[in-house]
């Protein structure tokens, strides 16, 4: 039987071990909702369940590795979350990658590769959960896209082309869950400092923080019924690197 509890609510968040989605993960727990995520390692799951246990003993996480990438463990985890709940309040389809490149000439397979992960991880997701949120008529949908979904950059190539396709598909969303009163939200952040700048000579207030995003990912989680925040765009104070 599903071990979910009556009480609190669920937050389920694809690649929450690190960066942003730690940072989601972390804003939720203090607020008292159950944490439901995966990662690719196993050890970075236990780190991030320890974390949360310290700031809140009460609540449960559950855990999986997973590749998200391909297409049969984005089934998994899917099934994984169907089984441990019955209900989801908010679903945020945070996993993706980037690897700098020009279109002209970069690394044959990265497209693929992009797409995988930044587009068809988070619609297989989308798609293997969307069954809940229309059988409770509510709930909250966050995906993490980008400033490269609307603005090209020279060394974008693939990973803006896969974040334009993930935008487009998070617009869809909102226009097909309305009248279910389920909620669409689109975050497009600028450069943030997460792993995938270690080593950067750059300060960090070059970068946006990743508890800017979750903070507001949580105000606009606690707007009201009647209204929706449609698109949440966070940039560096001095400009994109």
């Amino acid at each position: 039987m599903p071990h979910f509890s009556l009480m609190k609510k669920t937050v389920v968040i694809t690649g929450g071990s690190r960066g942003i989605g730690n940072s989601i993960a972390h804003k939720f727990v203090k607020n008292n909702y159950n944490i439901i995520t995966c990662s690719r390692s196993k050890n970075n799951l236990s780190e991030l369940t320890k974390q949360l246990k310290k700031i809140n003993s009460k609540i449960k996480i559950y855990t999986i590795d997973v590749d998200l990438s391909i297409k049969n463990d984005c089934i998994k985890f899917c099934e994984f979350v169907k089984s441990k709940t019955r209900n989801i309040d908010v679903l945020v389809n945070n996993v993706g990658t980037y690897v700098p490149g020009k279109i002209i000439d970069e690394k044959e397979g990265n497209l693929e590769h992009r797409i995988n992960t930044n587009l068809y991880s988070n619609y297989v997701v989308t798609r293997g959960l969307i069954s809940i949120f229309l059988r409770q008529k509510k709930g909250h949908i966050f995906n993490i896209c980008s400033i490269a979904s609307k603005v090209a950059y020279g060394d974008g190539g693939s990973y803006s082309i896969s974040k334009f396709a993930f935008y487009g598909m998070s617009k869809c969303l909102r226009q097909e869950l309305k009248e279910y009163n389920v909620k669409v939200t689109s975050i497009l952040p600028g450069a943030t400092r997460t792993g995938s700048w270690d080593g950067t000579s750059l300060g960090d207030e070059r970068f946006v923080n990743p508890d800017d995003i979750s903070e507001s990912i949580y105000s606009a989680f606690n707007t009201s019924v009647g209204g929706t925040i449609e698109e949440i765009i966070i940039r560096p104070q001095f400009g994109d690197i």
